[in-house]
């Protein structure tokens, strides 16, 4: 009995040191809200930290991370999407709640329904043609995010059957759901590379979507439309006396950038041991202190190069030139063959797209170029509104964070004194073993 009591205590013992220490503070920076998270560290819960702030939409302005051991502290400093420090009380206890459950590991209900999981070659009127396949079928699409990078589409399509309302189990319906699906992707000369498959799985879907691109290797593909965003500057240089290897990336800002890098380098095995995080109006400065699981740096100049190339996918993949249009209309069955179909007959091609439904409702993002990777016409814009409902396609502008105010640190602090009050001792440790600083006291 005394044993096992005292068992019980260890565990639980065990159980309260490993439990992240989450600090949400709004006093002590003027531009950003700080969120401190200290925890026992594993492979892959800096990428669920940074899943919950990103989850939120929020824009991480600054952040520092530091290990030592077993132990790692990451400071962040975030705000809402119009810049401005947060302060709803229902917000930020679901930010520390969920920052210190993440241990526990981070799961998405599945709702009840079937996962589409396709990839294959872009092009014009491809989606059009599967959510036609979809619609004949009787699925009704609940959810759906689709990313294309390089001429290669990856795309998530949560759906029910149009009758009962419940997942599809019919193994001859999904049989002859994933022949119809696959014989769409693979058009006329796709055929090795087009794959469909479907499940109840429960996957964070744009962790998933990264998954599915880098397995597609889409970093390898030279692109097929005109697209003319900046190619992100990502270099990585060994530090031998240190043994790490040091990623940095500088490309624009925008919302979630930080996931998409971190998520890429989690799943291609890598540890991020310290990092800096810091961005101006539009740009962004990422620097990332890396091991493989197994403690050692980067081995040799191939893979070098794959990291390079892996991580300018990972950020071009949600990078876009173009038009967002907004679709909120009442829900029915074939409602998005019908605007893809429109869509296809303008001449626009769907590049990203965000798909949900609340109750009866419809609210989708498109965002499109023309046929061949241009910002589409405003005419043939307006026409397509014209022709879909003018209340229920409207033009968004593209959301970014842009509030100068956030470009002033504290002056109060500086941003020496931010970094070591932020990170403590823990951080001056770090620093001093990197050889950042020349002291440690």
């Amino acid at each position: 009995m005394e044993c096992s009591a005292c068992t019980d205590e260890y565990e639980k013992l065990v159980i309260r040191m490993s439990t992240p220490r989450v600090v949400i503070d709004n006093a002590v920076c003027s531009t950003a809200t700080i969120v401190k998270v200290d925890s026992a560290r594993k492979h892959g819960i800096l990428l669920d930290a940074v899943q919950v702030l990103t989850d939120l939409n929020l824009s991480i302005k600054k952040a520092y991370i530091s290990s030592d051991g077993r132990w790692f502290m990451d400071v962040f400093h975030v705000t809402d999407q119009n810049g401005n420090k947060l302060t709803d009380e229902s917000v930020l206890r679901y930010i520390e709640q969920s920052l210190g459950s993440i241990h526990n590991g981070r799961t998405n209900p599945s709702n009840g329904l079937t996962v589409l999981e396709l990839t294959g070659t872009d092009r014009v009127g491809l989606l059009s043609e599967v959510f036609a396949v979809l619609a004949e079928l009787q699925c009704d699409v609940a959810e759906a995010k689709v990313w294309t990078h390089n001429g290669r589409i990856a795309s998530l399509i949560y759906v029910k059957d149009c009758n009962s309302g419940t997942p599809i189990e019919d193994s001859q319906k999904i049989n002859r759901l994933e022949a119809r699906l696959r014989n769409v992707l693979k058009g006329d000369n796709d055929i090795r590379s087009a794959k469909t498959s479907i499940s109840n799985a429960v996957v964070h879907p744009e962790r998933r979507l990264h998954q599915m691109m880098f397995a597609d290797r889409d970093y390898q593909r030279n692109p097929i439309f005109k697209f003319t965003s900046d190619s992100p500057l990502v270099t990585v240089q060994n530090w031998a006396e240190r043994g790490y290897s040091v990623v940095n990336v500088q490309c624009k800002d925008r919302i979630k950038l930080l996931f998409d890098v971190v998520c890429n380098l989690t799943d291609m095995e890598y540890v991020v041991f310290h990092a800096t995080i810091n961005t101006t109006i539009d740009k962004a400065y990422l620097e990332f202190y890396i091991r493989h699981k197994d403690g050692t740096p980067i081995s040799s100049e191939a893979e070098r190069q794959r990291v390079i190339q892996c991580l300018q996918a990972a950020v071009k993949r949600r990078a876009f030139e173009g038009v967002m249009l907004e679709l909120c209309t009442e829900d029915r069955q074939g409602l998005l063959a019908e605007v893809m179909r429109t869509f296809r007959e303008n001449g626009l091609n769907v590049t990203r797209a965000e798909i949900s439904t609340t109750g009866d409702m419809a609210a989708n993002v498109f965002y499109v170029t023309d046929a061949i990777g241009y910002p589409a016409d405003p005419k043939i814009i307006e026409s397509v509104r014209q022709k879909i409902g003018l209340s229920n396609l409207k033009v968004k502008e593209l959301p970014f964070v842009c509030n100068q105010k956030a470009e002033r640190e504290d002056q109060s602090l500086g941003v020496g004194g931010a970094v070591l009050l932020s990170l403590g001792s823990l951080l001056r440790r770090n620093l001093y073993n990197l050889g950042l600083i020349k002291s440690c006291s």
